[in-house]
């Protein structure tokens, strides 16, 4: 199997924490050169000096903000000018609050759908021109098993992931004459500072307590536990590797059997 991602370069967004701090480190391990984009510097420095190198690795980071979606688009681009093609993009940030779509706030699905869907397509747009003079590119949405079965109190992040799901379809058909692939990686319930938020808003709501909401959600799952982020990571540096080169326009299910659906 083929998973040689020397000569690669991959942006992967989210990573000071989680699936993304994972699937940098996943990838690093196989060899390709890591940027990092996030908000927070310090944490990313941290993050970017823990990268594995071979010593030809180049790893570097952004520091940027989803809520200026032109100050990210022109980072990336100077990122691209000055260290060239981005091979590899994988789309991962934090999700929308929890709670029901019939109360939500007309900004919070405003700020979701930019946060997700203008900021995905503003990264893509930056990285498909070296992608395609390459012939090779990989781009891996990070969103969530509820775009084949909503989830309950999760409203606002249910409308915004479909919407990300059908974007990468339309896209897959479009760019894999290129050589670029796009794909979707559905994490279910996973050991990450969202899941804690997500039990914490359950645990109010209900009254019921933290570890009660823990074992009500476990046994909803055929595996009897919850994902570490680096199960996820796995799945992401195989989508992005050659030998995923005929896999495209899919949505992958990394949720311990819990979703109900095919």
């Amino acid at each position: 199997m083929n998973l040689d991602f020397q000569n690669r370069r991959a942006l992967v967004c989210g990573s000071t924490q989680g699936i993304g701090k994972a699937a940098a480190i996943a990838l690093a391990q196989h060899e390709c050169s890591i940027t990092l984009l996030a908000r927070d510097e310090n944490v990313l420095s941290e993050v970017c000096n823990m990268l594995p190198n071979n010593g030809n690795q180049k790893h570097s980071y952004l520091a940027v903000d989803y809520r200026y979606p032109e100050k990210l688009s022109k980072a990336v681009q100077e990122l691209i000018e000055e260290q060239g093609t981005i091979h590899i993009l994988v789309n991962n940030t934090g999700g929308p609050q929890p709670g029901p779509a019939a109360t939500a706030k007309e900004e919070d699905f405003v700020e979701a759908f930019s946060n997700h869907l203008l900021c995905n397509h503003l990264l893509m747009q930056c990285c498909l021109d070296g992608m395609k003079q390459a012939s090779y590119g990989r781009i891996i949405n990070v969103i969530s098993t509820s775009v084949k079965q909503p989830l309950k109190g999760l409203g606002v992040s249910n409308t915004i992931r479909g919407a990300v799901a059908n974007w990468s379809k339309t896209l897959a058909g479009e760019l894999a004459q290129f050589g670029i692939t796009v794909n979707n990686v559905l994490p279910g319930a996973t050991n990450t500072a969202r899941l804690t938020n997500i039990i914490d808003d359950k645990s109010k709501k209900t009254g019921k307590t933290f570890n009660d909401i823990v074992r009500e959600m476990v046994t909803e799952i055929p595996a009897q536990r919850f994902a570490e982020p680096n199960e996820i990571a796995d799945a992401i540096v195989f989508l992005a590797s050659p030998a995923a080169s005929y896999i495209n326009g899919i949505n992958l299910p990394v949720d311990g059997g819990r979703t109900l659906s095919l």
